[in-house]
């Protein structure tokens, strides 16, 4: 996610990973609302949507007072209304594959991962970090041989087979990474002089032992073992998201998956931590794992005859002490958390972190905003991770507790409050109740002003999307379709009724201001393609077929190119379509139709100011907080 970033923004990057060769199988599967319409500003949520499961409701298994399992509840898998996306699963592997061919696609170097590549050493000058065209981080980089770079698990002979790396499932457009590198570089060295660091590099982070920085908190007495298989059963609900509770056998998760596929997450009771906290893995095989499952489904039948990859772990819930080093060096994912995996988060939130730091990265590297935007990496995605482990402490609890026998077992886990717990996490899960806090990205909305005027878009969450139309054209979009991740801020003119007299003069008078040479519109600087650090789109509220682009609105809003005459994709209307009904835009924007107003909104879709059409003082000042704003420069517009 942070190399696609660097990839969409044009920023020299290098990728080095420690392994031979890419993911082919298991690891993470589940995609969260979030994270697809993420995938979606990148330009391939639609290969994730196409290959993968979709997961639509989610079915509870308790015992009765009997002690023999049977369903008790059905709830949707992902509350309506959330998202245009529903959660998906799909194994990691062919998500890193989408990432790549994303990369390479809009990569003008070429961003490669390198792959048997390990640092050795980094080193900070601490005299040169708040020089922003300096390089202060020096990595030693060695080429590891051909038996470093393998995995322990996939070395002939090797006895250790936990599945953490075991590969047996080859893809057609993943061939090219069975190709391995030549042997003539094998040894050797070499020193990177970078602008900044990311540490994307799991749980035993390198990058953050370097930094001399660790994860605080504490392992779980709760040992769960995961398969892959193609399940030979009679439990009716296989191809169901099932949370499964045993009267004294333990608990299970079913994931469906794609190709015939079932994850089963299997809580391994006859497993225990030893003296120290930690429980022997080596001796759990899938003979065990299965076991339990089988003891957990009873009295129903399961078998398999293919297994594609499997796994066991030990739930622990851990968040680093520190995120950055002098704003040069960052640590995301696993290297900054850790949390069971059954909520379905790791890939999800650990992508979100370099999806919040990515373009701020990009964009100070480029000299187009200040370094003093890094901070915020940390502020917003530390609140984010505290949070999951606080969720995934209470949901790891209450999946692996006993069930409640009656409402006088105190000891026992309540299956009323696991259903409301499920709920509730399904909500945190969906990625889309992340709130940012108040810095120089996101305007401090205690005054209550943009709520009133907007209170769809709450400050610091991101922008939800509804249906609108091309005024040009009719075509229905959904408006968060034309946020892209290129790196571009937005200003997002609600333009209300420009059919009114006095709102059309509101508008023109808005547009005037930021068409001024001096404005934030013409000072920012410029990404690749020359296009400038911020985008205007306009949603207007009036009938289309009685509002024209050239007559009805301000040049600034469709600017003029020399070479491609009128740009004709910047303007909406919220009005009916002939084929994909009403979107209701203002309404759940929340937004005055008549009046309307002006939404900031940062490179990654997150709102960060709201106000009147005549604040454009406001809106100047928290472009001058987030970029670095010089002189005006030509540009063709007229």
């Amino acid at each position: 996610m942070a190399a696609a970033w660097m990839a969409h923004c044009g920023v020299s990057t290098r990728i080095v990973d420690k392994r031979n060769t890419k993911i082919f199988c298991g690891q993470a599967d589940g995609l969260q609302c979030r994270s697809l319409e993420i995938f979606d500003s990148l330009g391939f949520a639609d290969r994730a949507w196409k290959e993968a499961n979709h997961m639509i409701e989610i079915c509870m298994w308790n015992p009765g007072t009997d002690g023999v399992i049977r369903r008790s509840d059905r709830i949707p898998d992902t509350i309506v209304g959330l998202s245009r996306f529903q959660q998906i699963v799909l194994h990691q592997g062919r998500i890193e594959r989408f990432f790549l061919d994303n990369i390479k696609k809009y990569s003008a170097d070429g961003i490669q991962v390198e792959r048997g590549v390990l640092p050795e050493e980094l080193e900070i000058d601490e005299s040169q970090v708040e020089d922003a065209e300096a390089y202060p981080v020096r990595v030693k980089l060695r080429v590891l041989t051909e038996e470093e770079a393998t995995p322990e698990q996939q070395i002939s002979g090797s006895k250790i087979s936990d599945g953490i790396f075991r590969s047996n499932l080859m893809v057609g457009d993943d061939e090219e990474e069975l190709i391995r590198k030549s042997k003539a570089r094998e040894g050797e060295t070499e020193v990177v002089h970078a602008k900044y660091v990311i540490g994307c590099d799991g749980a035993r982070s390198w990058t953050r032992r370097a930094l001399g920085f660790e994860l605080q908190g504490e392992a779980t007495d709760f040992i769960w073992g995961v398969m892959d298989i193609i399940p030979i059963t009679d439990f009716p609900d296989i191809r169901m998201r099932c949370a499964i509770h045993s009267a004294d056998n333990g608990s299970l998760m079913v994931i469906p998956r794609e190709n015939g596929l079932v994850r089963l997450y299997i809580q391994l009771k006859e497993v225990t931590p030893d003296a120290s906290g930690r429980a022997d893995k080596s001796k759990i095989t899938p003979e065990i794992i299965f076991g339990a499952a089988q003891k957990i489904l009873s009295p129903y039948k399961i078998e398999y005859k293919y297994c594609d990859w499997w796994t066991a772990y030990q739930i622990g819930q851990r968040v680093g002490t520190r995120f950055a080093a002098h704003n040069r060096v960052f640590l995301a994912g696993d290297a900054v958390h850790t949390h069971s995996p059954k909520a379905g988060q790791g890939m999800n939130v650990s992508m979100q972190d370099t999806f919040n730091l990515g373009w701020k990265i990009a964009l100070v590297a480029k000299g187009i905003a200040p370094r003093s935007i890094l901070p915020t990496y940390e502020s917003e995605r530390r609140r984010v991770a505290q949070d999951l482990i606080d969720f995934d402490h209470r949901f790891a609890a209450l999946f692996s507790g006993r069930p409640a026998k009656d409402v006088m077992d105190a000891e026992g886990v309540s299956m009323e409050e696991f259903k409301d717990a499920f709920l509730k996490g399904n909500l945190f899960a969906s990625g889309l109740i992340v709130e940012y806090a108040a810095g120089c990205l996101v305007a401090d909305g205690t005054s209550g002003e943009a709520k009133k005027l907007a209170s769809g878009l709450p400050l610091g969450m991101r922008f939800n999307s509804f249906k609108v139309l091309n005024q040009a054209c009719a075509r229905p979009w959904h408006f968060q379709e034309r946020l892209k991740a290129d790196g571009r801020f937005r200003v997002v003119l609600f333009a209300g009724n420009v059919l009114n007299e006095e709102q059309k003069g509101r508008v023109q008078r808005f547009c005037q201001a930021i068409d001024a040479p001096e404005s934030f519109l013409h000072t920012s600087g410029t990404l690749d393609g020359g296009k400038r650090a911020v985008e205007v789109l306009t949603i207007h509220s009036a009938k289309r077929v009685d509002t024209e682009l050239l007559r009805d609105f301000p040049d600034v809003l469709h600017p003029f190119d020399e070479d491609k005459g009128w740009d004709y994709n910047k303007v909406f209307v919220d009005d009916v379509s002939y084929h994909e009904g009403f979107g209701d835009a203002y309404k759940g924007y929340g937004v005055d139709p008549e009046r309307g107003c002006v939404v900031a909104v940062r490179p990654d879709q997150y709102v960060g100011w709201v106000g009147e059409l005549e604040d454009v003082e406001g809106l100047q000042k928290y472009f001058e907080g987030c970029l670095v704003l010089g002189k005006a420069k030509e540009v063709a517009v007229r």
